[in-house]
């Protein structure tokens, strides 16, 4: 049986942010209250927590899908991250491997959510809906080895820390690269994960000359606004650039 193409609907952003526990980020000291007591928010927050790190959606996405892994020491969270990814080996070697499978995270919720739309998962998703559809379909580990790759949405996937933080608690970005969402609303939400004030943790640790340890009163979120995609120069005009943000969303999820 030939299955259905999906409907698509114009692309809309993501839902607003819950207003739930909005109050902790009142303060640049807000994402201490993820460290000290995970437990006491639910799973729709704090998606795991261990001795070293939290995992949280980020209160206000920048992208489609955006989380933010927190360091629990209190000697690493109170550094500066490029300081304590550069000057401690033993901590990026563990958010090296938390970001590794954080990437694979994300990277499975934007198959759950844009996979029907994408061309590079179609026969994916032919072969998924063609086994499910047998009298003696396989096994869940079975059924991973048979299906064809798909598209590889980690490479859609960005992990990296911000040149000057905004919050005191030192935090890495795992975020999904469609710049999609509602919270993001002026030129410094976007250039700061579109211009050098973005570092990506592949990048660590930093050279001694490394201009991103001086970056300056704002310097690169006064810098012109380029399509993340199509490198199209919006110089100021955010307006514009939020329009064309939405129809790269719909060429990239298509893709």
């Amino acid at each position: 049986m030939k299955p259905k193409q999906p409907r698509t609907p114009p692309p809309t952003a993501p839902p607003n942010p819950p207003t739930a526990n909005r109050h902790i980020f009142k303060s640049r000291s807000g994402l201490g209250a993820y460290i000290d007591s995970p437990a006491s928010f639910p799973p729709s927050r704090v998606i795991s927590h261990s001795d070293q790190f939290v995992v949280i959606h980020d209160l206000y996405p920048k992208s489609s899908v955006h989380l933010l892994l927190l360091a629990r020491d209190p000697s690493i969270s109170n550094t500066h991250p490029l300081t304590a990814l550069t000057t401690r080996p033993e901590f990026l070697s563990a958010v090296r491997a938390e970001v590794d499978k954080l990437k694979g995270l994300v990277a499975s919720e934007l198959r759950r959510r844009y996979g029907a739309f994408s061309a590079s998962d179609k026969a994916r998703n032919d072969a998924l809906e063609q086994a499910m559809e047998s009298d003696d379909p396989p096994s869940e580990a079975e059924l991973e080895a048979q299906l064809p790759p798909g598209r590889n949405w980690v490479d859609s996937v960005m992990a990296g820390v911000h040149a000057h933080p905004s919050m005191s608690h030192l935090h890495i970005h795992i975020i999904s690269c469609d710049r999609f969402s509602p919270c993001l609303k002026h030129r410094k939400h976007y250039n700061s994960f579109n211009t050098d004030f973005f570092v990506p943790i592949e990048d660590f640790p930093l050279d001694d000359a490394d201009v991103r340890w001086h970056p300056g009163h704002e310097g690169y979120l006064r810098e012109d606004m380029k399509c993340w995609r199509c490198r199209r120069n919006f110089e100021g005009k955010f307006a514009k650039l939020k329009d064309h943000l939405e129809e790269e969303f719909e060429v990239w999820r298509r893709e």
